[in-house]
């Protein structure tokens, strides 16, 4: 899956299965014997995806101060997208993979995953000038996703430096 990853982020929408392999270091048939196509490649990689996005998010925020947590899970979502061209690739799958029906109930799986675990963060924080806990959870991950396109259109900094601090300053606002 990080393969898939990194393919993505090197060629975008166009990449191949052969492409993937050689990322993997592993023969264009085991990739191709393995998941059948792209498609399925995409839905496996959507899957883990949803299923260790939450997890993760939770241990960035562990053992944190509740401001720290929030900013430390969001940054979780932002891994392996670091440079410009890496999130514009990323970017024009995105836009691929919405006009797949299964592709696009992965990613609101996905983003379940996400708002929940930013919804309980919000709520263990206790912002008092924060909208209720699921509404802030909706405004920052749309923050975060904005801030990447941003970036990707006027790099500055690191991404998770730029983040960071759009994070900490709207966090800051509301408490």
């Amino acid at each position: 899956m990080a393969a898939c990853g990194r393919a993505i982020g090197q060629y975008g929408p166009g990449f191949t299965l052969a492409q993937v392999a050689a990322e993997a270091g592993v023969a264009v048939g085991t990739v191709a014997g393995r998941f059948g196509s792209k498609q399925h490649l995409l839905l496996a990689m959507m899957t883990e995806g949803a299923a260790s996005v939450a997890p993760r998010m939770r241990a960035a925020a562990r053992d944190r101060d509740p401001v720290a947590a929030i900013v430390a899970a969001v940054l979780v979502t932002t891994e392996g997208v670091d440079d410009p061209a890496t999130i514009s690739n990323h970017l024009g799958q995105l836009g691929v993979d919405l006009t797949d029906p299964a592709l696009r109930a992965g990613f609101a799986v996905l983003r379940t995953g996400v708002h929940e675990v930013l919804t309980d963060l919000f709520a263990a924080a206790g912002l008092p000038g924060a909208p209720p806990p699921a509404r802030a959870a909706r405004i920052i991950a749309a923050l975060a996703h904005g801030a990447l396109m941003d970036w990707a259109l006027n790099p500055r900094d690191a991404i998770a430096d730029v983040l960071t601090a759009d994070l900490e300053a709207v966090l800051a606002s509301w408490g």
